[in-house]
């Protein structure tokens, strides 16, 4: 949204303590690559419905895709505080795309912790160059949030699964080389009954649908997909039969920690350029800032986003250290989104009518801010997990 500085957000009050020099280092490089590489084509992306493929090579080439894959496997060898500068840097530059974060922090995971060696040969080095392209096709049109309701299916014939169902809302859809995809071994098992397969989008059988219109994200490619049976070669399976439910259990942290620290970045650039415009604008002779109830209203959102940036550090400190609970990573999700609901909302109503423009950042951001109370699990879905502790 914004090129500002660390030492403008809200919280600057309370120095950040969870990254080090070589992690501030890194951001500088990330920021100068979005300023240079994607924020100037932007507008274009969003008219067109995708990102090119070029900027993915662009971003490999920079060593910014994948930023926790260890050196063996093409990465830069980092850890989840080199994945959080980039999306707290994405964030800030007010991106819908492209889809780095699920491509590089959800989908290189999985490989990572249970492919084989041969997966992680394959996959890996091509997904940090920015060769290929990855997503994860778990929501379907009748299965969102209740994932063991799931209607695909996998059954195995000889030295392959056969794969027939269909996928939606899949973000890198269209673009994507790689399908990370769940699907019923075992149906009458439901949640205990599914697996993951990785699946070579030029696999016969695998179709790409539309390219679906949001109200934001629009320059993210969002996909349905469709499977008649396709055969995917054993060795495509995952980890172990039957046991996908864990395995995406137990991504869940991660993934919805991801969209709090992105959320709270975004609040944060949203409030120093509203900062900015009330500043610069007039009305009735005087500074749009200098009424009271401006400064008040702005008083209260820095006050609430230096509160979520202390907890959202500390959880950033503690999955770093492999210990953030699924409690916790709910809770940062939950107050994130939530919040980045009202921060955008009280800005987009501080720019005034130039504030519903969707030339002005404001406007895109609060478009592309609304689908994080819904992914990574529902917001209600949040809550069901922290009432489940108390």
């Amino acid at each position: 949204m914004n090129d500002s500085s660390d030492a403008a957000s809200p919280s600057a009050g309370i120095p950040r303590t969870v990254f080090a020099p070589e992690h501030e280092e890194f951001r500088r490089t990330v920021r100068a690559f979005l300023a240079r590489a994607v924020v100037p084509h932007h507008a274009t992306w969003e008219e067109k419905g995708q990102v090119s493929r070029a900027v993915w090579l662009a971003a490999g080439a920079a060593g910014i895709l994948c930023t926790s894959v260890p050196e063996e496997y093409g990465g830069p060898g980092g850890d989840f505080l080199y994945d959080a500068v980039v999306l707290e840097e994405l964030g800030r530059a007010g991106t819908s795309g492209p889809g780095w974060d699920l491509h590089s922090y959800i989908v290189a995971p999985y490989i990572l912790r249970h492919g084989s060696e041969a997966q992680k040969q394959r996959w890996l080095p091509a997904m940090a160059a920015g060769r290929a392209i990855a997503s994860i096709g778990l929501t379907e049109p009748e299965a969102g949030s209740d994932l063991q309701a799931m209607r695909t299916t996998a059954r195995r014939e000889g030295g392959d699964y056969v794969i027939d169902g269909a996928k939606t809302f899949i973000t890198n859809g269209i673009m994507g080389d790689l399908l990370l995809l769940a699907a019923k071994t075992e149906p009458a098992q439901r949640a205990h009954g599914i697996s993951l397969f990785l699946v070579d989008t030029t696999t016969k059988g695998y179709r790409k649908g539309r390219n679906l219109k949001k109200i934001g994200m629009k320059a993210s490619d969002t996909a349905e997909l469709f499977f008649t049976d396709m055969r995917v070669p054993a060795d495509g399976l995952l980890g172990t039969e039957n046991a996908g439910w864990g395995y995406l259990m137990g991504e869940l942290v991660q993934e919805r920690l991801i969209v709090a620290v992105k959320a709270v970045a975004v609040c944060e650039a949203a409030l120093a350029e509203t900062i900015a415009y009330t500043k610069a604008r007039r009305a009735f002779g005087r500074a749009v800032f200098e009424f009271q109830n401006s400064r008040f209203a702005l008083a209260e959102l820095a006050s609430q986003i230096a509160l979520a940036r202390v907890f959202t550090d500390k959880c950033i400190e503690l999955h770093a250290a492999g210990r953030l609970g699924m409690q916790s990573a709910a809770i940062a999700k939950l107050r994130a989104t939530e919040l980045q609901d009202r921060v955008l909302d009280a800005c987009l109503q501080l720019h005034g009518g130039n504030g519903y423009m969707w030339e002005f950042p404001i406007a895109r951001a609060w478009a592309d801010a609304r689908v994080q109370r819904i992914y990574a699990g529902t917001n209600e879905i949040m809550r069901e997990i922290i009432g489940r502790t108390l």
